[in-house]
């Protein structure tokens, strides 16, 4: 709608949000006219109009089969576009029309905003379904031309009130009609199944919807003055209702076809259902960061253990070992620790990757200079983990052999990925270091190296991916990582 309406229309920008307003709101006025909506824009030179949006309803058959957004028509081919433009009021006058064999009632809308008209809804109602009205359908009729007249005469949608379509209960949720006392004078099926639902014992029609809803509502107090307010449909409002086990949701919009309210309608929904797996979900979100975090503890616990044995031993060889195995625990420590602080089951590895590298920079504090380019983004727990374990393996190889005692260099981490955020791609880890260089027919593929070991096993057999370690120019040891890894969400 933006670039038809720039394009085609002399609107600012504060119409085009008026008109962005309108449409996040006019699947409401489909629904109660039971009627398609094309709203039509007069162009730049005002011979022409332009269709900038179009709503199908939910109630009944639609009278476009096609997509209208974007056709132009020639001022003067449509008269009730003429006549609602020109007039600013609401046009139902003309035979209806045919299209493949379906008769269409056409009627125009002017939309109008602080006295002038922007544009014009064509309503076109299928009459191939037409019967006799029942008392549901006559609300709806009726609710739907007082709608008509709030936007002609500018007071619809409300500013200020911009509504989720997908949240917000819809006409075929539940609709309850209001008098200007707040006193129900219809309510469909489904609107008092849901006031049932919240432990209602009676019928609706007849009862002051404000003090019945608080009634319903467990809560007393201050509470209770605004929900009789909103329920009674004095404001366009939405709120949440709860009680004897039962939730739903209600909408308000105060109804002023001719400036004075005559009325409200109230949209409900029971969203009883939804809500309950809401908090089962919400309740298992956090027993799994719980978990995570008692991982976590539980490793940082080992490691303390560990790191407690280590001093104690007296062959050099052993200690070193333990304070392998420190890090080791300490880096799948790291993962859980993100991992507790998450809602799903993926983390950012990038801050993982600099806090190993802190960690394993502790071998060698102030001689080796570590640090990380390029991006890791998101990954999913189940290849966090063992890369994690890999990338420790590699830095702590590293900064053992690759440098002689006192000597100063640095390592770095590259990571490149591939591919789009919505598609699978590959990670390409370098791991760059310019120390000594391997030695003369050293193989990774067969090194007996404990920590190899691991990266072997950890890349190939938990990650799916390659590992090489060759020779750097003109020195030092290049170590090449290549995983596959999913889309990012």
């Amino acid at each position: 709608m933006n670039d038809l309406v720039r394009q085609h229309t002399a609107l600012g920008e504060t119409d085009l949000e008026w008109l962005h307003l309108l449409v996040s709101e006019w699947q409401l006025l489909s629904d109660l006219s039971f009627a398609d909506l094309v709203l039509w824009v007069p162009t730049l030179d005002g011979t022409r109009y332009v269709s900038v949006a179009q709503m199908r309803p939910n109630t009944g058959p639609t009278s476009y089969q096609d997509d209208m957004v974007g056709h132009l028509v020639p001022r003067g081919r449509r008269p009730l576009l003429d006549a609602a433009l020109d007039e600013g009021r609401i046009v139902r006058e003309g035979d209806p029309e045919w299209r493949e064999e379906v008769p269409v009632r056409v009627e125009s809308i002017p939309v109008r905003r602080e006295g002038r008209v922007l544009g014009v809804i064509a309503r076109n109602t299928n009459l191939l379904t037409v019967r006799t009205p029942s008392r549901l359908e006559l609300t709806y009729l009726q609710s739907a031309s007082d709608l008509a007249q709030m936007i002609a005469a500018g007071a619809f949608p409300f500013p200020g009130q911009q509504v989720d379509m997908d949240a917000s209960p819809r006409v075929g949720d539940g609709l309850i009609r209001l008098d200007a006392d707040g006193v129900v004078t219809y309510a469909s099926p489904n609107a008092l199944s849901a006031y049932h639902r919240l432990g209602l014992a009676s019928d609706l029609v007849g009862q002051d919807l404000g003090a019945t809803t608080a009634e319903l509502a467990p809560s007393r107090g201050p509470v209770d003055e605004a929900l009789v307010k909103l329920a009674s449909g004095w404001a366009p409002r939405e709120t949440e209702v709860e009680g004897n086990g039962g939730v739903i949701q209600l909408r308000a919009i105060p109804l002023k076809p001719k400036g004075t309210r005559i009325g409200s309608l109230v949209l409900c929904r029971d969203v009883t259902e939804l809500r309950r797996r809401e908090r089962e979900l919400i309740t298992k979100d956090a027993t799994i960061r719980e978990i995570h975090h008692r991982v976590k503890n539980n490793l940082q616990t080992v490691a303390a253990l560990l790191r407690l044995q280590a001093r104690r031993m007296d062959s050099p060889q052993g200690r070193e070992a333990l304070n392998e195995a420190v890090r080791r625990v300490g880096s799948i420590a790291i993962v859980h620790e993100t991992l507790s602080q998450n809602l799903d089951e993926r983390v950012e590895f990038d801050e993982i990757a600099d806090r190993v590298i802190a960690m394993v920079s502790e071998i060698s504090p102030g001689k080796v200079d570590c640090r990380r380019t390029g991006r890791f983004g998101i990954l999913d727990a189940e290849v966090a983990t063992p890369l994690s374990m890999v990338l420790t393996e590699i830095l702590q190889n590293a900064l053992e052999h690759a440098f002689t005692p006192g000597e100063r260099g640095a390592v770095e981490v590259a990571a490149l990925r591939s591919g789009t955020g919505r598609t699978d791609g590959r990670l390409l880890i370098t791991v760059l270091d310019d120390g000594n260089g391997l030695p003369e027919g050293f193989d990774p593929q067969r090194a007996g190296n404990l920590g190899l070991q691991i990266v072997r096993t950890l890349v190939e057999g938990e990650l799916g991916g390659t590992f090489d370690m060759v020779r750097a120019e003109p020195r030092g040891t290049k170590v090449v990582l290549d995983l596959p890894i999913s889309p990012q969400k």
